[in-house]
């Protein structure tokens, strides 16, 4: 009897033992968050404000560390990371996306929205929710919210006020085919290249001029080697917050649906704070005596939409009609 009780105590240490054992590993997870923006960035700010808040509200059980400015690899790299698992989230741009699911790719392809509320009509209608589980089913990955980025410019060392001014301009554009469709369609020179690598493509001459929102123009001192910032408003871009396959199953389910509920609520606060930021920066640029040209957008619109069903497009006229459609009531 005793060595039976002996035994019973010595097997409910064991017990014990490797409950207390396995507990920290399920305690600390560590999640990564990889991006090719600036920590300076509201994309960034936000992301570790959504990072703190998962750690607080699953009492310390995950830790997300987010990684800026390309440090984890180019936008492809970190795209193809997703399902490798060597990233478990990102942001990025919707085309990047489109080339796992061509439809969702649509969102940022451009003049595709006639202004801001129609862009934010997009994200929140069921046309969004569609092309995002499209995605999931394609890649095994979950996109979790989409951030708007901004109204795309063209920055340039001239100034841009109709089509004609960008025929034979060398105009940098991410690498994701889909960027081209503007340049092309104003008889531009489109040259891809990584995101990192623009500030000194600029600056020796590589390229003519490059595009993108104002506050990425400040956060990557673009203005210092481009005299110009020329309201195009090509793209109302928008990036996507993704969760890869594998980053899933470390997560509980319960813990996902705060992990997910969190990172809508930075892309809200995100969008808000770009949005300010787009109403305050055309004044900052001039006292720093970079020429803000407004321009009439109607001629860069009608040259691009010529292009948006024919060969370039990835998406249906069915989707491109009900995107057109959304908000329109």
């Amino acid at each position: 009897m005793t060595r039976k009780l002996t035994h019973g105590v010595a097997l409910g240490a064991l017990i014990l033992a490797a409950a207390a054992t396995t507990a920290p590993a399920q305690a600390q997870q560590t999640l990564s968050w990889a991006h090719v923006y600036e920590a300076s960035e509201p994309y960034h700010t936000c992301a570790l404000w959504a990072a703190d808040e998962f750690a607080t509200r699953t009492d310390g059980r995950y830790t997300i560390e987010v990684f800026p400015a390309s440090t984890m690899g180019k936008e492809t790299d970190i795209n193809e990371g997703l399902s490798l698992g060597t990233v478990d989230m990102i942001y990025t741009g919707q085309l990047f996306a489109g080339r796992s699911h061509g439809p969702i790719a649509i969102g940022g392809a451009p003049f595709m929205f006639r202004d801001f509320d129609h862009w934010n009509a997009y994200r929140k209608s069921d046309l969004f929710g569609e092309l995002a589980q499209g995605y999931e089913d394609a890649t095994g990955n979950r996109v979790a919210s989409l951030t708007y980025y901004g109204e795309r410019h063209v920055t340039s060392n001239k100034p841009i006020m109709g089509p004609e001014d960008m025929a034979g301009l060398k105009i940098r554009v991410p690498d994701a085919p889909l960027y081209t469709m503007f340049p092309r369609a104003v008889d531009a020179n489109p040259t891809p290249i990584a995101f990192a690598e623009v500030y000194l493509a600029l600056s020796q001459g590589v390229v003519d001029a490059q595009e993108n929102p104002l506050p990425t123009i400040q956060a990557k001192r673009f203005y210092e080697v481009q005299s110009d910032i020329n309201l195009t408003g090509h793209i109302t871009d928008a990036l996507l917050t993704i969760v890869g396959g594998p980053a899933r199953e470390k997560i509980d389910d319960a813990d996902e649906e705060i992990l997910f509920e969190l990172l809508q609520a930075a892309a809200d606060r995100c969008t808000d704070e770009i949005t300010t930021l787009e109403g305050e920066l055309a004044s900052w640029f001039e006292e720093q005596g970079v020429n803000v040209n407004e321009v009439d957008r109607g001629p860069f619109r009608e040259a691009t939409m010529a292009l948006h069903n024919g060969p370039d497009a990835t998406w249906d006229q069915a989707t491109y009609d009900r995107l057109q459609a959304v908000g329109a009531d």
